[in-house]
């Protein structure tokens, strides 16, 4: 009888579809697709953690420009000097600082900058304060209407700027600026309309508002407004008051 019959078709199904599974697993996975086309830079991988600090209380009395006068007061460089000792503990290294270019912000910026040695501070004039159009304005308050929407414009070029995925590696950054720059940005990183939300929210001086961005571009808000590293008698929205007038509900 002749033993060299021809396989069954079934059996030889089976073989083939195990000597599939052996070639897969055995060519690296980055071979089994077509490589980056030259020049491409490589998709982000990373997730980009931004810490948004508003600045200490400062003296509003002062009526010279922001950039010149304005500068904290004595609560106000308290404030920064805690949470600064905040963001040395953080879980993750701080990458960079940047800052408004506004006295108070800029001064913030540098107190929390000597609890983070080897960080650069670096100075951003988009990051200054403006006051962009909104839905809530009390009668009367509302800004013109030019320089409402030139302050959107550069707001949204501040989110284009930061808030996109960490091209190689997770990294952390802090953005030390305003109030209204971060209620801005708060509402675009929701994919909200900022014009109908922003001045419904109110962070508190050194406040942390923490967003993450992941790699597909999407962001997630782990943390809106964050002030309790501050002692009460610290937690100022703008002039500082006796602490029996803080409330948590302001």
């Amino acid at each position: 009888m002749n033993r060299t019959a021809k396989t069954h078709p079934r059996r030889r199904l089976t073989l083939s579809l195990f000597a599939m599974l052996l070639f897969s697993l055995a060519v690296p996975a980055a071979a089994q697709g077509p490589p980056p086309a030259p020049g491409q830079p490589p998709a982000p991988r990373g997730l980009r953690t931004l810490i948004l600090v508003r600045h200490g209380v400062y003296d509003e009395t002062d009526e010279r420009d922001p950039e010149i006068g304005r500068a904290l007061l004595a609560e106000g460089r308290e404030q920064a000097r805690i949470t600064g000792e905040r963001l040395a503990g953080w879980p993750q290294r701080v990458d960079a600082v940047y800052a408004s270019t506004m006295t108070r912000a800029r001064e913030t910026a540098e107190i929390i900058a000597k609890a983070l040695p080897g960080v650069p501070l670096l100075a951003d004039r988009n990051l200054r304060e403006c006051e962009p159009p909104g839905h809530r304005y009390p009668p009367r308050q509302a800004p013109p209407p030019d320089e409402a929407a030139a302050c959107a414009a550069r707001l949204d070029a501040d989110f284009a700027r930061y808030f996109r995925p960490s091209p190689e590696r997770d990294s952390t950054e802090v953005l030390v600026c305003h109030g209204n720059v971060i209620r801005w940005l708060v509402c675009r990183a929701m994919d909200a309309d900022p014009e109908a939300l922003w001045l419904s929210m109110s962070p508190a001086n050194c406040s942390l508002t923490v967003i993450q961005v992941r790699a597909n571009g999407t962001c997630k808000i782990t943390a809106m407004g964050d002030r309790g590293h501050l002692p009460v008698a610290l937690q100022t929205w703008s002039m500082p008051r006796p602490a029996a007038a803080h409330s948590t509900r302001r």
